[in-house]
């Protein structure tokens, strides 16, 4: 694996930039590797070669484009286990069942939107105005610039690119600069089978995502990151009036009304409060339970924490979590839980684990309150907050009063509650009965500062498409 250079129209090139950062393990604090963190002048040079790459991309078939989708996802799925040590090494998680599932889903996603290529839809032509025949065309957007973030590197890596390739666009995909790893083994892969310049790859920090933004050539700029860094890209690309495609952070409620199943609830909180080390935009972590079960949810997802959640190194066949992904993060979660009102109360948890590397323990905090910090902010840390609400629009109030609209559950054994809620939330995706799950048919995406655009799904492959209308005249 060459993280040294980037890959760019097909070959990997030594970049101009003199500055590296260090690749620093999550698990042990300890420096592994670097990077280098790649200049405006490297940035020129993938684009560049994204521009000749689509000039011979965008003229293939669906068939072609598909084609060349199933063969990197068999190679990626063959080169499973390798991947999974990459990620593994990059980001602290469990080794255990990283190839079978995370990274399995992957492979899965790829394979959806290779179908996705040859099943685009529209309006069929027709004689709307007489004499005239009209139609539509869905194109290829162009170029596409792409910033994928550290917390789930591939898959995040592969809900880009993927889209945008199936759609004939080329791209130009800067990963994480503390999780690189499986972003360069996907090069290594595409290289074998799609054309010089169509995926390319560059490594840097910041400055090297900036200077992708504010690059003249692409005509869409896809982010999946923190909202200040949507923000930071919005205003950039507003210059060049590109496209911008936002997926940035959650701050999920799980309302759990008095007829819910408290025990089912407890478990499946738990299980997506803590995957990842709650570092996931659609965790589960901020609950909602009404006054009759509030005292017997707080008792159950307390000692479900305590029973089925424990944070551990990557080789710990106990662990279900890892470390969180760096200092900085460490620093915020901390800040939360250590800033707590008197109010909230600590069942469980509630600081860091261990010494040495970037572990918190699996942390319950009760009794909070709408306007606390640990509330309103997103945590993306291995926590969960639980506060009370009296009826349906207490609920609703509560669980829509806070910045992000990415994703929300609801639970209850009522079929109306369940139907007004789903409607009532003002999130990208409702879950009722169960949280987290993700298929590649259904849209993820949100609202308000969770940003905008979709991901998987059909509706996130037509975001790589532009809509043209074309009318003949037919005498």
């Amino acid at each position: 694996m060459n993280t040294n250079a980037n890959f760019i129209d097909g070959t990997w090139i030594e970049p101009l930039a003199d500055e590296q950062i260090d690749l620093i393990d999550p698990a042990t604090e300890d420096t592994y590797g670097s990077i280098p963190d790649s200049t405006a002048e490297d940035v020129d040079r993938a684009f560049a070669a994204a521009e000749r790459g689509f000039e011979s991309w965008q003229k293939t078939t669906p068939g072609e484009r598909q084609r060349a989708l199933l063969r990197i996802a068999d190679a990626i799925e063959a080169r499973a286990e390798e991947f999974a040590d990459a990620e593994s090494r990059d980001t602290g998680k469990p080794r255990a069942n990283l190839a079978e599932e995370e990274i399995m889903l992957s492979v899965d996603q790829i394979r959806f939107f290779a179908g996705a290529a040859r099943n685009l839809q529209g309006l069929s032509a027709g004689e709307y105005l007489p004499q005239h025949t009209s139609m539509i065309r869905r194109e290829p957007i162009g170029v596409v610039a792409q910033i994928a973030p550290w917390n789930f590197p591939l898959n995040m890596a592969v809900w880009k690119m993927a889209p945008a390739i199936a759609a004939g666009n080329s791209t130009v995909l800067k990963p994480a600069a503390s999780t690189p790893s499986t972003a360069i083994l996907l090069a290594e892969v595409a290289a074998e089978f799609l054309p010089a310049g169509v995926f390319n790859l560059v490594l840097g920090d910041r400055s090297t995502g900036r200077a992708m933004v504010q690059h003249p050539t692409p005509q869409l700029v896809s982010i999946t990151g923190s909202t200040r860094a949507g923000m930071e890209v919005a205003r950039d690309a507003a210059d060049d009036l590109k496209r911008v495609h936002l997926e940035l952070g959650g701050n999920a409620p799980v309302v759990v009304f008095n007829d819910a199943d408290i025990q089912a609830a407890a478990k499946t909180i738990v299980m997506a409060g803590y995957v990842n080390a709650g570092q996931d935009c659609t965790a589960a972590t901020r609950i909602l339970a009404q006054d009759g079960v509030y005292n017997d949810l707080v008792a159950a997802v307390t000692n479900e924490a305590r029973d089925s959640a424990r944070t551990g190194t990557p080789n710990d066949p106990q662990a279900t979590f890892g470390p969180v992904n760096n200092s900085n993060q460490l620093a915020h979660v901390s800040r939360l839980v250590d800033g707590l009102a008197p109010h909230a109360e600590i069942t469980t948890g509630g600081k860091r684990w261990g010494n040495r590397g970037y572990f918190y323990e699996a942390t319950v905090v009760a009794g909070v309150e709408q306007s606390d910090a640990i509330v309103q902010e997103e945590i993306f840390g291995p926590v969960v907050t639980i506060q009370r609400f009296s009826d349906e629009a207490d609920a609703v109030k509560k669980a829509n009063g806070v910045a992000y609209g990415l994703s929300s559950s609801v639970w209850t054994t009522d079929h109306g509650t369940a139907m007004r809620m789903s409607k009532a939330l003002d999130f990208g995706c409702v879950w009722i009965n169960t949280h987290i799950p993700v298929v590649a048919e259904m849209p993820h995406g949100g609202f308000k500062h969770s940003g905008y655009g979709k991901d998987l799904s059909m509706y996130g492959f037509e975001d790589y498409t532009r809509i043209k209308h074309v009318m003949s005249f037919t005498g």
